[in-house]
């Protein structure tokens, strides 16, 4: 640990303290490691703070002209590595301390005057507000990505006629385009995309810079100045509220969650898929691995840590929520837990995100055994239903009669025919899968003239997504 005047522990509190924390104890409390992921959204914040003083009148000109040029180098130390490694070897608390120590550093006399008015707890909370509102917009685009890629599938499945036997509880249920379930991925991933949207603009609402510790400050701080130069919409109108209000990182990291929850659904669903047991699809060399020790194997690795993500994710927001649960109003040194969730789960969100979109590129649909079952296990049994209700039977009375018909076909090892439409008197009910698809009426239904409407709208909704985002920008640097 670095003694003497230039300490880090002396830096940040001053006199108040009559020796160095114990060395243990500091390396327990330091949140380095995780802070340096965002070291540059907190120089934005220190520039814009800067930036409010001089507003107020509480540094002269020269200084703020010092201060800006330093934090523009440490911005710069970010990018290049450089300042990583000097704030690990000066063992620092934190990054918001390490920034400001080196802005001491750098900028000489002037660097004194950077803290003028400001607390860590309102640099953290609006440091990790812009870490959010970056993030937020990096998921929805990749939710988008994955949604655009998931409509050209199902468009391409669509002109093919591709079928499959959709399931309920992994039984055969109905006959349907693979073109909708293409969709079906596709739209959750256009709301998983409109979720981190609302998270960027939650995040781009309030501006907690210039709260100080809770009280505000006698000082007259530009916040205004300093919330527009952080595109903020205004500043936050309760200090109190604004040094500990986690609710729109709770909600990013539910918005991750629920993103990779949105990419292990289907992603179960192609594991299982590249099975032999179905044999529905193939993943390339690209998105497969091998065995250690079986030289057969050929294993669907990235969904099955998609799957694995997920659970992790939901893991996080437990501990995030847990976290805030119990504490009073104001600042409390349990939120640096949520900062390292945050972090963390905006890394794995993306991380998993771009390996769905990359993996799914890479699946092979093996269209002669997906149409060659898709009417098998008598997934054409409802339609025979409905066909009776029709023709004046009631649904109870439908069911059973059809049931019964199946039971006397499995019994006999043979799919529904002729005969059984005959017995039942609907001799033009569908008998095969692609005659079932083509029966259906509903709006939103896999008939072929509603998934091409199905597609659309995805991609009606994409186009309008991908228009707001630009509009909250990445942040400066």
């Amino acid at each position: 640990m670095v003694t003497g005047r230039d300490t880090p522990e002396e830096l940040q509190w001053g006199g108040r303290f009559a020796s160095a924390p114990d060395p243990a104890l500091l390396a327990y409390g330091s949140s380095l490691g995780d802070d340096l992921f965002i070291a540059r959204y907190d120089v934005a914040c220190s520039r814009a703070h800067v930036a409010g003083l001089l507003d107020g009148g509480i540094v002269a000109p020269e200084d703020a002209l010092a201060l800006d040029a330093a934090l523009e180098q440490v911005g710069a130390e970010i990018a290049d590595g450089t300042f990583g490694a000097w704030a690990i070897a000066r063992e620092f608390e934190d990054v918001h301390g390490a920034i400001d120590a080196r802005v001491r550093e750098i900028a000489g006399p002037a660097g004194d005057r950077l803290h003028s008015g400001r607390s860590r707890n309102d640099q953290v909370a609006t440091t990790m507000l812009l870490f959010a509102r970056e993030f937020a917009l990096d998921g929805a685009r990749g939710c988008l990505d994955i949604a655009a890629l998931c409509a050209a599938r199902a468009a391409e499945e669509l002109e093919r006629g591709t079928l499959v036997a959709a399931t309920t509880h992994w039984q055969p249920a109905q006959p349907i385009l693979l073109a909708l379930w293409i969709d079906a991925v596709a739209r959750g991933f256009v709301r998983a995309a409109e979720r981190f949207a609302r998270v960027a603009s939650d995040a781009a609402r309030f501006s907690p810079l210039g709260s100080g510790a809770l009280a505000g400050s006698t000082l007259p701080l530009g916040r205004a100045k300093a919330a527009g130069l952080l595109r903020f919409d205004a500043p936050s109108p309760n200090s109190l509220d604004a040094v500990g209000d986690r609710d729109v990182l709770l909600d990013f990291v539910n918005a991750c969650m629920r993103a990779v929850l949105t990419a292990s659904r289907p992603s179960e669903e192609l594991v299982l898929w590249a099975s032999p047991a179905f044999g529905y699809v193939q993943l390339d060399d690209a998105a497969s691995t091998g065995s250690s020790l079986m030289p057969q194997k050929r294993n669907p690795d990235p969904f099955e840590l998609i799957r694995g993500k997920a659970g992790a994710l939901i893991g996080a927001y437990a501990g995030a929520a847990a976290t805030v649960k119990g504490l009073a109003l104001s600042y409390h040194r349990d939120l640096q837990e949520t900062k390292a969730i945050v972090i963390h789960a905006a890394h794995d969100a993306i991380a998993s995100l771009d390996a769905f979109h990359r993996a799914f590129g890479h699946v092979r649909f093996v269209h002669e055994t997906m149409n060659g079952r898709a009417g098998r296990g008598y997934t054409v049994a409802t339609d025979l239903a409905d066909a009776l209700i029709a023709g004046g039977t009631t649904a109870r009375d439908a069911h059973r009669a059809v049931g019964e018909r199946v039971a006397l076909a499995e019994a006999a090892g043979r799919d529904l025919d002729a005969s059984d439409l005959a017995h039942l008197g609907i001799p033009g009910a569908p008998l095969d899968a692609q005659a079932s698809v083509r029966a259906k009426r509903t709006a939103g239904s896999t008939h072929p003239d509603e998934v091409r409407a199905a597609i659309t709208a995805t991609r009606d909704a994409i186009a309008a997504l991908v228009q707001t985002l630009p509009a909250f920008g990445k942040e400066p640097s």
